[in-house]
Protein backbone atom coordinates (compact mmCIF):
# COMPACT_ATOMS: atom_id res chain seq x y z
CA UNK A 1 0.00 0.00 0.00
CA UNK A 2 1.74 3.44 -0.95
CA UNK A 3 -0.01 6.68 -0.09
CA UNK A 4 -1.69 8.06 -3.75
CA UNK A 5 -2.94 11.93 -2.84
CA UNK A 6 -2.89 14.71 -0.30
CA UNK A 7 -5.33 17.00 -0.46
CA UNK A 8 -6.15 19.68 1.89
CA UNK A 9 -9.64 21.11 2.94
CA UNK A 10 -10.58 24.42 3.96
CA UNK A 11 -13.83 25.27 5.66
CA UNK A 12 -14.88 28.15 7.29
CA UNK A 13 -18.48 28.53 9.37
CA UNK A 14 -19.61 32.32 9.31
CA UNK A 15 -20.83 33.23 13.42
CA UNK A 16 -23.83 35.08 13.92
CA UNK A 17 -22.27 36.70 17.08
CA UNK A 18 -18.39 37.69 17.31
CA UNK A 19 -16.82 36.40 20.80
CA UNK A 20 -13.18 36.84 22.03
CA UNK A 21 -10.83 35.77 24.33
CA UNK A 22 -7.95 38.09 26.27
CA UNK A 23 -6.06 38.27 22.89
CA UNK A 24 -8.31 37.33 19.91
CA UNK A 25 -11.29 37.96 18.23
CA UNK A 26 -13.77 35.56 16.11
CA UNK A 27 -16.38 35.99 13.68
CA UNK A 28 -16.15 33.24 11.77
CA UNK A 29 -14.78 29.05 12.80
CA UNK A 30 -12.72 28.03 10.70
CA UNK A 31 -10.43 24.47 9.74
CA UNK A 32 -7.76 22.92 8.02
CA UNK A 33 -8.83 19.31 7.43
CA UNK A 34 -6.22 17.21 5.67
CA UNK A 35 -7.36 14.12 3.19
CA UNK A 36 -4.39 11.43 2.20
CA UNK A 37 -5.59 8.98 0.20
CA UNK A 38 -3.67 5.73 -0.62
CA UNK A 39 -3.66 3.60 -3.89
CA UNK A 40 -5.26 0.25 -1.28
CA UNK A 41 -8.43 2.64 -0.90
CA UNK A 42 -8.00 3.54 2.48
CA UNK A 43 -8.62 7.17 3.32
CA UNK A 44 -6.83 8.53 6.39
CA UNK A 45 -8.72 12.63 7.83
CA UNK A 46 -6.00 14.76 9.88
CA UNK A 47 -6.28 18.56 10.64
CA UNK A 48 -3.89 20.87 11.47
CA UNK A 49 -4.21 24.02 13.52
CA UNK A 50 -5.92 27.56 11.99
CA UNK A 51 -6.58 29.18 15.02
CA UNK A 52 -5.66 32.44 15.08
CA UNK A 53 -3.59 31.49 11.99
CA UNK A 54 -3.27 31.85 8.38
CA UNK A 55 -5.73 28.78 6.64
CA UNK A 56 -4.05 29.65 2.82
CA UNK A 57 0.11 29.27 4.59
CA UNK A 58 -0.43 26.41 6.42
CA UNK A 59 -2.32 24.21 3.56
CA UNK A 60 0.43 25.71 0.83
CA UNK A 61 3.26 24.25 3.31
CA UNK A 62 1.25 20.94 3.68
CA UNK A 63 0.45 20.63 -0.60
CA UNK A 64 4.18 22.24 -1.26
CA UNK A 65 6.31 21.47 1.16
CA UNK A 66 5.56 17.72 3.12
CA UNK A 67 3.41 16.00 0.55
CA UNK A 68 6.39 15.43 -1.41
CA UNK A 69 8.15 13.62 1.75
CA UNK A 70 4.87 11.13 1.82
CA UNK A 71 3.69 10.52 -1.96
CA UNK A 72 4.70 7.17 -3.06
CA UNK A 73 5.48 5.99 0.85
CA UNK A 74 4.38 3.55 2.87
CA UNK A 75 1.57 4.91 5.46
CA UNK A 76 1.99 2.71 8.12
CA UNK A 77 5.04 3.96 9.32
CA UNK A 78 4.25 7.58 10.99
CA UNK A 79 7.19 7.30 13.26
CA UNK A 80 9.38 7.43 10.09
CA UNK A 81 7.32 9.79 7.81
CA UNK A 82 7.20 11.83 11.49
CA UNK A 83 10.97 12.33 11.52
CA UNK A 84 12.19 12.39 7.78
CA UNK A 85 9.30 15.77 7.87
CA UNK A 86 10.53 17.60 10.71
CA UNK A 87 14.48 16.78 9.96
CA UNK A 88 13.75 17.75 6.45
CA UNK A 89 12.15 21.45 7.20
CA UNK A 90 14.09 21.70 10.55
CA UNK A 91 15.69 24.98 9.38
CA UNK A 92 12.55 26.59 8.27
CA UNK A 93 10.01 26.04 10.78
CA UNK A 94 10.73 23.87 14.66
CA UNK A 95 7.71 25.62 15.73
CA UNK A 96 4.37 27.41 14.95
CA UNK A 97 2.94 27.05 11.29
CA UNK A 98 5.25 24.15 10.03
CA UNK A 99 4.96 21.85 13.21
CA UNK A 100 1.16 22.77 12.77
CA UNK A 101 0.88 21.57 8.96
CA UNK A 102 3.06 18.60 9.80
CA UNK A 103 0.24 17.67 13.06
CA UNK A 104 -2.67 16.99 10.13
CA UNK A 105 -0.35 14.98 7.90
CA UNK A 106 0.22 12.64 11.17
CA UNK A 107 -2.80 11.98 11.99
CA UNK A 108 -3.84 11.09 8.74
CA UNK A 109 -1.32 8.32 8.56
CA UNK A 110 -2.72 6.98 12.20
CA UNK A 111 -6.46 7.03 10.70
CA UNK A 112 -4.75 5.20 8.09
CA UNK A 113 -2.95 2.93 10.28
CA UNK A 114 -5.71 2.20 12.73
CA UNK A 115 -8.14 1.33 9.33
CA UNK A 116 -5.49 -1.28 8.10
CA UNK A 117 -5.07 -3.01 11.63
CA UNK A 118 -8.47 -3.10 11.59
CA UNK A 119 -8.98 -1.32 15.58
CA UNK A 120 -10.00 1.79 16.88
CA UNK A 121 -6.49 4.36 17.12
CA UNK A 122 -6.91 4.42 20.86
CA UNK A 123 -6.45 0.44 20.67
CA UNK A 124 -3.56 0.16 18.43
CA UNK A 125 -1.54 3.33 20.30
CA UNK A 126 -2.41 1.24 23.43
CA UNK A 127 -5.63 1.38 24.94
CA UNK A 128 -5.43 2.65 28.40
CA UNK A 129 -9.49 3.22 28.88
CA UNK A 130 -12.17 2.95 26.43
CA UNK A 131 -14.41 5.88 28.17
CA UNK A 132 -13.33 9.60 29.13
CA UNK A 133 -14.62 12.46 31.34
CA UNK A 134 -14.89 14.89 29.49
CA UNK A 135 -15.70 18.95 30.64
CA UNK A 136 -17.48 21.40 28.78
CA UNK A 137 -15.18 24.71 27.58
CA UNK A 138 -16.82 28.20 26.66
CA UNK A 139 -17.22 31.08 28.11
CA UNK A 140 -16.08 33.81 25.98
CA UNK A 141 -16.54 37.18 26.33
CA UNK A 142 -19.16 38.52 23.74
CA UNK A 143 -21.16 42.12 23.78
CA UNK A 144 -24.53 40.85 24.35
CA UNK A 145 -22.74 38.47 27.80
CA UNK A 146 -22.36 40.03 30.86
CA UNK A 147 -21.57 37.86 34.22
CA UNK A 148 -25.00 36.87 34.66
CA UNK A 149 -25.52 35.68 31.03
CA UNK A 150 -22.19 33.66 31.87
CA UNK A 151 -23.32 32.25 34.57
CA UNK A 152 -26.38 31.07 32.84
CA UNK A 153 -24.20 29.63 30.30
CA UNK A 154 -22.20 27.65 32.25
CA UNK A 155 -24.70 26.24 34.50
CA UNK A 156 -26.26 24.90 31.01
CA UNK A 157 -23.55 22.47 30.77
CA UNK A 158 -24.17 21.23 34.27
CA UNK A 159 -27.52 20.84 33.16
CA UNK A 160 -26.18 19.03 30.48
CA UNK A 161 -24.30 16.38 32.20
CA UNK A 162 -20.92 18.13 32.31
CA UNK A 163 -19.41 17.83 36.23
CA UNK A 164 -16.34 20.31 35.14
CA UNK A 165 -16.51 23.34 33.19
CA UNK A 166 -13.89 26.34 31.97
CA UNK A 167 -14.40 29.91 31.72
CA UNK A 168 -11.98 32.71 29.65
CA UNK A 169 -9.97 35.51 31.83
CA UNK A 170 -7.70 38.20 31.41
CA UNK A 171 -10.08 40.06 28.66
CA UNK A 172 -11.06 42.48 31.54
CA UNK A 173 -9.75 43.79 34.31
CA UNK A 174 -9.00 41.87 37.02
CA UNK A 175 -11.58 42.85 39.26
CA UNK A 176 -14.19 42.72 36.87
CA UNK A 177 -13.34 38.82 35.64
CA UNK A 178 -13.11 37.93 39.62
CA UNK A 179 -16.50 38.89 39.28
CA UNK A 180 -17.81 36.99 36.36
CA UNK A 181 -15.83 33.57 38.19
CA UNK A 182 -18.06 34.29 41.44
CA UNK A 183 -20.95 34.65 39.68
CA UNK A 184 -20.49 31.80 37.82
CA UNK A 185 -19.34 29.39 40.99
CA UNK A 186 -22.40 30.43 42.23
CA UNK A 187 -24.77 29.11 39.37
CA UNK A 188 -23.01 25.74 39.53
CA UNK A 189 -22.31 25.15 42.85
CA UNK A 190 -19.51 23.73 45.01
CA UNK A 191 -19.47 20.27 43.83
CA UNK A 192 -18.71 20.78 39.85
CA UNK A 193 -15.01 21.58 38.84
CA UNK A 194 -14.34 25.20 37.37
CA UNK A 195 -11.31 26.12 35.46
CA UNK A 196 -10.05 29.58 34.13
CA UNK A 197 -8.10 30.07 30.99
CA UNK A 198 -6.23 33.66 30.67
CA UNK A 199 -4.60 32.60 27.03
CA UNK A 200 -1.44 34.15 27.90
CA UNK A 201 -2.94 37.47 29.47
CA UNK A 202 -1.06 38.09 32.52
CA UNK A 203 2.54 39.43 33.56
CA UNK A 204 4.10 36.73 36.39
CA UNK A 205 3.16 39.70 38.85
CA UNK A 206 -0.67 40.26 37.00
CA UNK A 207 -0.78 36.43 37.53
CA UNK A 208 0.34 35.93 41.24
CA UNK A 209 -2.12 38.59 41.72
CA UNK A 210 -5.11 36.94 40.14
CA UNK A 211 -4.28 33.90 40.96
CA UNK A 212 -3.87 34.99 45.04
CA UNK A 213 -7.53 36.39 44.75
CA UNK A 214 -8.70 33.15 42.98
CA UNK A 215 -8.05 30.43 45.89
CA UNK A 216 -11.23 31.34 48.05
CA UNK A 217 -13.54 30.53 44.59
CA UNK A 218 -12.33 26.97 44.54
CA UNK A 219 -10.20 27.22 40.83
CA UNK A 220 -9.44 23.91 39.35
CA UNK A 221 -6.76 24.79 37.39
CA UNK A 222 -5.17 28.53 35.80
CA UNK A 223 -4.84 28.05 32.67
CA UNK A 224 -1.83 29.84 30.43
CA UNK A 225 -1.55 32.51 32.82
CA UNK A 226 1.36 34.15 30.69
CA UNK A 227 3.47 33.74 28.16
CA UNK A 228 4.60 30.31 26.85
CA UNK A 229 7.96 32.12 25.70
CA UNK A 230 9.17 33.05 29.27
CA UNK A 231 8.25 29.33 31.35
CA UNK A 232 10.32 30.91 34.12
CA UNK A 233 7.13 33.45 34.54
CA UNK A 234 4.88 31.01 34.63
CA UNK A 235 7.15 28.93 36.75
CA UNK A 236 6.69 31.68 39.66
CA UNK A 237 3.15 31.32 39.09
CA UNK A 238 2.87 27.74 39.73
CA UNK A 239 5.30 28.25 42.81
CA UNK A 240 3.14 31.33 44.16
CA UNK A 241 -0.22 29.26 44.27
CA UNK A 242 -1.50 26.67 44.78
CA UNK A 243 -3.94 26.26 41.86
CA UNK A 244 -2.32 24.23 39.70
CA UNK A 245 -1.25 25.62 36.60
CA UNK A 246 -2.36 24.06 33.03
CA UNK A 247 -0.54 24.91 29.63
CA UNK A 248 0.68 25.60 27.03
CA UNK A 249 -1.27 24.97 23.84
CA UNK A 250 0.86 27.41 22.07
CA UNK A 251 4.22 24.87 22.67
CA UNK A 252 4.68 23.19 19.85
CA UNK A 253 7.07 19.90 20.44
CA UNK A 254 8.11 17.73 23.57
CA UNK A 255 11.34 20.05 23.12
CA UNK A 256 9.11 23.05 24.31
CA UNK A 257 7.03 21.46 27.00
CA UNK A 258 10.71 19.56 28.20
CA UNK A 259 11.35 23.59 28.76
CA UNK A 260 8.24 24.09 30.61
CA UNK A 261 8.17 20.74 32.96
CA UNK A 262 11.94 21.58 33.25
CA UNK A 263 11.14 25.03 34.90
CA UNK A 264 8.33 23.68 36.82
CA UNK A 265 5.83 25.86 34.78
CA UNK A 266 3.06 23.78 34.47
CA UNK A 267 1.36 21.22 36.87
CA UNK A 268 -1.06 20.35 34.22
CA UNK A 269 0.77 19.58 30.41
CA UNK A 270 -1.78 20.85 27.66
CA UNK A 271 -0.62 19.47 24.42
CA UNK A 272 -2.45 19.65 20.90
CA UNK A 273 -3.04 17.08 18.46
CA UNK A 274 -3.50 19.56 15.68
CA UNK A 275 -0.78 21.76 16.97
CA UNK A 276 1.63 20.18 18.53
CA UNK A 277 2.95 17.80 15.62
CA UNK A 278 0.17 15.01 15.80
CA UNK A 279 -0.25 11.92 17.42
CA UNK A 280 3.14 10.79 17.37
CA UNK A 281 4.65 14.06 18.98
CA UNK A 282 1.91 14.51 21.41
CA UNK A 283 2.59 10.33 22.52
CA UNK A 284 5.83 11.69 23.65
CA UNK A 285 4.78 14.54 25.21
CA UNK A 286 2.32 12.53 27.28
CA UNK A 287 4.93 10.50 27.97
CA UNK A 288 7.62 13.15 29.18
CA UNK A 289 4.97 14.76 31.70
CA UNK A 290 4.17 11.12 32.99
CA UNK A 291 7.61 10.71 34.03
CA UNK A 292 7.71 13.58 35.88
CA UNK A 293 4.32 12.54 37.66
CA UNK A 294 2.14 15.44 35.66
CA UNK A 295 -0.83 14.31 33.91
CA UNK A 296 -1.64 15.14 30.66
CA UNK A 297 -4.97 16.91 29.23
CA UNK A 298 -4.79 18.02 25.93
CA UNK A 299 -6.54 21.24 24.58
CA UNK A 300 -9.29 21.29 22.20
CA UNK A 301 -10.94 23.60 20.01
CA UNK A 302 -11.64 22.92 16.92
CA UNK A 303 -13.46 20.60 14.48
CA UNK A 304 -15.03 16.53 14.66
CA UNK A 305 -11.36 15.50 13.57
CA UNK A 306 -9.40 17.80 16.02
CA UNK A 307 -11.38 16.35 18.91
CA UNK A 308 -11.73 12.65 17.48
CA UNK A 309 -7.72 12.88 17.84
CA UNK A 310 -6.98 13.89 20.72
CA UNK A 311 -9.79 12.01 22.56
CA UNK A 312 -8.14 8.37 20.97
CA UNK A 313 -4.67 10.40 22.28
CA UNK A 314 -5.90 10.16 25.55
CA UNK A 315 -7.47 7.47 26.05
CA UNK A 316 -4.53 6.07 24.64
CA UNK A 317 -2.52 7.31 27.49
CA UNK A 318 -2.31 6.49 31.27
CA UNK A 319 -2.12 10.26 32.58
CA UNK A 320 -4.84 11.34 30.72
CA UNK A 321 -7.64 11.78 32.36
CA UNK A 322 -10.19 14.38 30.82
CA UNK A 323 -11.55 15.34 27.77
CA UNK A 324 -12.29 19.30 26.69
CA UNK A 325 -15.67 19.54 24.77
CA UNK A 326 -15.72 23.00 22.76
CA UNK A 327 -19.25 24.06 23.76
CA UNK A 328 -19.47 27.22 21.33
CA UNK A 329 -21.74 26.83 18.48
CA UNK A 330 -19.75 25.61 15.28
CA UNK A 331 -21.29 23.23 12.75
CA UNK A 332 -17.33 22.25 11.72
CA UNK A 333 -17.68 20.10 15.11
CA UNK A 334 -21.06 18.99 15.48
CA UNK A 335 -22.24 18.47 11.47
CA UNK A 336 -18.96 17.47 10.24
CA UNK A 337 -18.91 13.56 10.77
CA UNK A 338 -22.50 11.61 10.80
CA UNK A 339 -22.44 10.49 14.51
CA UNK A 340 -21.36 13.66 16.57
CA UNK A 341 -18.88 12.91 19.44
CA UNK A 342 -21.07 13.54 22.81
CA UNK A 343 -21.44 13.15 26.64
CA UNK A 344 -23.74 10.15 28.18
CA UNK A 345 -26.10 10.94 31.36
CA UNK A 346 -22.77 10.33 33.29
CA UNK A 347 -20.95 12.99 31.67
CA UNK A 348 -18.49 10.57 29.45
CA UNK A 349 -17.61 10.05 25.96
CA UNK A 350 -17.12 6.32 24.84
CA UNK A 351 -14.57 5.48 22.29
CA UNK A 352 -15.61 4.59 18.87
CA UNK A 353 -15.50 0.78 18.06
CA UNK A 354 -14.79 1.81 14.35
CA UNK A 355 -11.03 1.58 12.84
CA UNK A 356 -9.04 4.31 12.81
CA UNK A 357 -10.11 7.38 14.08
CA UNK A 358 -13.92 5.73 13.44
CA UNK A 359 -15.36 8.75 12.08
CA UNK A 360 -17.59 9.31 8.68
CA UNK A 361 -17.01 12.82 6.91
CA UNK A 362 -20.56 14.29 5.82
CA UNK A 363 -19.24 15.36 2.04
CA UNK A 364 -22.36 17.65 2.18
CA UNK A 365 -21.01 19.71 5.52
CA UNK A 366 -18.51 19.61 3.34
CA UNK A 367 -19.29 21.10 0.23
CA UNK A 368 -21.43 23.89 2.32
CA UNK A 369 -18.68 25.54 4.74
CA UNK A 370 -15.74 24.72 1.98
CA UNK A 371 -13.61 28.43 0.99
CA UNK A 372 -11.00 28.97 -1.17
CA UNK A 373 -8.54 30.96 0.21
CA UNK A 374 -5.62 32.72 -1.70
Amino acid sequence: MRISGIETVLLSYPMSEEMRDSRLRFSSRSCLLVRVETDAGLVGWGESAAYGGPLASTAAVIERELAPYLIGQDPLCPERHWDRMYQGTIMRGRRGLMIAALSGLDIALWDILGQACGRPLYQVLGGARDRLRAYASGGFYTDKKGKKELAAEMASYVEEGYRAVKMKIGGLPMRDDLERIREVRMAIGPEVELMVDANCAYTPKQAMAMAQRMEELEVAWFEEPTSADHPQGSAQVAAFTSIPIAGYESEFSRFGFRDLILAKAVDIVQPDCIWSGGVTECKKIAALASAFGLPCVPHCFSSAVALAANMHLIASIPNGYLLEMDRNPNPLREELIREPIRIDQEGEVSLPARPGLGIEIDQGVIDRYRIKVG
